[in-house]
């Protein structure tokens, strides 16, 4: 997240569980708020759990640390160049699985751990799939599926499994309708074949068997 100030501006990274809240009072911080931006009408709080996240002050988006920490990362999932065959080209030479090259960040960001196991699941694209092996047209598919999935996460306020909230303090709600994620052992809504758990890279991957195909 880039925020414009009158010199400079803010580049922050909210990890894996950091939230921003923002509140019109002065509230004593709790164990996990690390940073506050006090502005005339209130206050904005970073809260993270983890500890993933980052704060960090730039002269401007292009230049100085946020132009360094922004130099490695992929296009924006809506930038409309974020296309089936840009995504066909960034994968070729890329041996990993296709879910790790999605959560990665440096081909599209955005796509974190739920939203992958998400869209490979509408893409109907084994997650375990090498990514240099993924055809143009599985490409072109793919691409919407992101696209797909991360606009119906935005109109339902994003993803809570433990403690994620808003600026406004209210939870998401995409979890709830998640087809795979959270889904072992439980039946897949196309096929009926039960929703399998796997983990890559150290994180937990959800995907139907029957549906999606290598």
């Amino acid at each position: 997240l880039w925020m414009a100030l009158d010199r400079g501006g803010l580049l922050m990274h909210l990890g894996m569980s950091g939230a921003l809240a923002f509140s019109e009072r002065v509230e004593q911080p709790g164990p996990h708020d690390h940073f506050d931006l006090v502005t005339a009408q209130g206050t904005l709080r970073l809260t993270d759990p983890r500890r993933f996240g980052a704060v960090v002050w730039s002269s401007a988006i292009d230049d100085g640390a946020a132009a360094k920490l922004l130099a490695g990362l992929g296009l924006e999932p809506f930038d409309p160049t974020f296309t089936g065959r840009h995504l066909h080209a960034a994968l070729r030479g890329r041996r990993v699985a296709i879910k790790q090259a999605l959560l990665g960040g440096a081909i599209v960001v955005g796509a974190g751990n739920i939203y992958a196991c998400e869209a490979l699941f509408e893409a109907g694209i084994d997650p375990r799939t090498r990514s240099d092996r993924v055809s143009l047209a599985r490409c072109e598919r793919l691409a919407d599926a992101v696209r797909n999935t991360l606009a119906r996460a935005l109109e339902l306020g994003g993803s809570t499994l433990r403690n994620f909230s808003d600026a406004h303090g209210m939870a998401g709600q995409f979890q709830l309708q998640a087809r795979v994620y959270g889904r072992a052992g439980r039946p897949c809504m196309r096929c009926d074949s039960a929703i399998r758990r796997i983990v890559q890279g150290q994180r937990a991957t959800y995907f139907c068997p029957g549906c999606q195909r290598r």
